[in-house]
């Protein structure tokens, strides 16, 4: 679409798999749940959002974001500026 600050992108995790602990230098990030639950990890603390809550990673935590539970966790991913699953943007 042609956006330069923003990206958006719905994904499904399966339960028990998500993302381990990593920061994303530079990147603000909000994961808006859908559809079952996760667990946010924010530089090791824990909340657990269920359908129609937002987290925000902030670009200097360390986030981790696992589905829980028995069933998918379908999110909405925001980040700005875009992330594009770029490996050289991700500190583990």
């Amino acid at each position: 679409m042609g956006a330069k600050n923003i990206e958006i992108v719905c994904g499904t995790l399966q339960p028990g798999h998500g993302t381990l602990p990593h920061a994303h230098p530079g990147i603000e990030q909000v994961c808006y749940v859908l559809e079952g639950a996760a667990l946010a990890g924010i530089d090791g603390q824990r909340q657990q959002p269920g359908p129609a809550i937002a987290v925000i990673f902030l670009p200097t935590c360390s986030v981790s974001f696992p589905a829980v539970g028995g069933m998918l966790c379908k999110v909405l991913i925001i980040c700005s500026l875009p992330y594009e699953e770029d490996s050289g943007r991700v500190i583990r």
